[in-house]
């Protein structure tokens, strides 16, 4: 319990010292945001600052938080340092900067911002790329919280469909009609189940593996070298939106465009990220003493789950919610739990099809419009989702490749945001070492993993190292170029 009050204690010293300075090198002012000079009714529309704050917890969140930790827990003690040093210096500032960034170019897209920096090719390709990887959100985003809701009663399949349906209905209708007014009190109730959960453990004070004496993946492996088993890259790709989500700067341009002020740009996406790296760290404690705890909690699954940790991170959410926090405790927490992801989901397709809109130049207003580009959307999400379902092991495995497109995405979001900071001549070192850390855990990740390449662990490290050189490379010689 140590490491865990010491962690969260660092993330909220990280917002309130190392925000200022990432706040402080952007610099905003007073110019009119997008929200005011493009207000449509539709998409740009003011809203209140502790609104906007809840809908972007909720957006970022989801269950990946959760989730992440969960399945991170295998590592044991080490998963505490990823969540607190890449919070407060990757994801954050991740968040922070391409929010405001977003705010600069009236409320663009991602793809539309690397493309501005990263040029037209890498634009086109990430058009797809980002598209692709919102349907996947949306995909996995469905059938958790159809798993959960299906332990209360229905079937998952009825569920699903519940879902899919509230998806149409929220990805066309404006954002302050459904998003801003149910999405607060859903965050609140993430929020109570993190801070009721976090009561309990203060309250019970469990042994919990703590970081100087468990500094080691604490998982059996099943394979010595199994890359499931690596702390690097794998820590890294299970725990994202905990740590840095490239899905956030997806999601920070619905509230870039609006936000009344670029003063609030760092409690609204600064702040969000430290929460939802708040969140992470009291499941991992959670999870923690669920699979490693004195005195254990006593749970059938904590064996099944040591022996290859293939328990299921909705069945470890159902059993904590329903039995450490009550009647009313847990239906608040799993209204959180549920609503979360689904939340998340919708947001990913409404995000999907403002990007395709912005880059077929296809006005929104008109409802056909809309349905043009959400109903392919909606139906590859449905192949996928059947995959999932068919396959025993489909969530996990589209989670995997969900995290590491995720990373990747946050990997070009990084790179573009140091361009930037390097052509208006402010301190990019910011956002380069975080970009080069990432460039080298997705490249490893892409060729140890067994569903990509599948290489040995070896040439995974070395062709990491190859691309920590290349980037390096290149970003210097540009660098000079730019100088020059």
């Amino acid at each position: 319990m140590i490491t865990f009050i010491i962690s969260v204690l660092a993330l909220v010293v990280g917002y309130l010292v190392y925000g200022k300075v990432v706040e402080r090198i952007f610099g905003p002012d007073d110019r009119i945001t997008p929200a005011v000079a493009k207000a449509d009714g539709l998409d740009y529309i003011v809203l209140p600052n502790w609104k906007i704050f809840m809908i972007q917890f909720l957006n970022i969140a989801g269950t990946g938080p959760i989730f992440g930790a969960i399945m991170g827990a295998k590592f044991g003690p080490v998963a505490y340092l990823w969540i607190v040093f890449g919070c407060i210096f990757a994801g954050a500032t991740h968040d922070y900067l391409s929010g405001m960034l977003s705010m600069r170019h009236d409320g663009a897209g991602l793809p539309e911002l690397i493309g501005h920096y990263l040029g037209k090719t890498t634009k086109s390709v990430m058009l797809f790329f980002t598209v692709f990887l919102l349907i996947m959100v949306g995909t996995v985003f469905v059938y958790s919280p159809a798993e959960i809701l299906h332990s209360i009663g229905g079937s998952t399949l009825m569920w699903i469909i519940i879902i899919f349906c509230y998806y149409i209905i929220a990805t066309m209708m404006p954002i302050d009609k459904i998003i801003g007014k149910v999405y607060p009190l859903f965050a609140f109730s993430l929020l109570f189940m993190a801070g009721a959960l976090m009561v309990w453990l203060f309250i019970h004070w469990p042994t919990v593996p703590e970081l100087w004496t468990n500094f080691y993946n604490m998982g059996k492996a099943t394979e010595p070298d199994k890359w499931t088993d690596a702390i690097f890259p794998a820590l890294f790709i299970t725990i994202a939106c905990g740590a840095i989500s490239g899905f956030h700067a997806t999601q920070t341009p619905l509230m870039a465009r609006c936000v009344k002020s670029e003063r609030m740009g760092r409690p609204i996406f600064y702040g969000a990220m430290i929460t939802e790296g708040i969140v992470a760290l009291i499941w991992a404690t959670v999870s923690a003493w669920f699979f490693y705890g004195e005195p254990s909690p006593g749970y059938e699954l904590i064996e099944a789950a040591k022996n290859g940790f293939h328990t299921s991170a909705p069945a470890v959410v159902n059993l904590v919610c329903n039995d450490w926090l009550g009647v009313v405790g847990a239906i608040l927490a799993m209204l959180g739990v549920v609503a979360a992801p689904i939340t998340s989901g919708d947001t990913a397709f409404r995000s999907g099809r403002l990007i395709v809109a912005e880059a077929l130049k296809l006005d929104q207003h008109p409802i056909p419009h809309r349905l043009y580009i959400c109903i392919p959307m909606f139906l590859l999400s449905i192949l996928l989702l059947v995959w999932q379902i068919e396959n025993p092991d489909g969530f996990n495995t589209i989670w995997q490749y969900f995290g590491w497109s995720n990373q990747t995405l946050s990997v070009f979001t990084l790179w573009a945001i140091t361009v930037y900071l390097v052509r208006v001549k402010k301190a990019f070192i910011i956002t380069l070492l975080p970009a080069l850390f990432m460039t080298v855990v997705c490249t490893t990740f892409l060729i140890v993993s067994p569903n990509a390449l599948g290489m040995d662990m070896t040439v995974g490290y070395v062709v990491g190292a190859s691309a920590l050189i290349i980037a390096l490379a290149w970003f210097c010689t540009w660098y000079k170029k730019v100088k020059s």
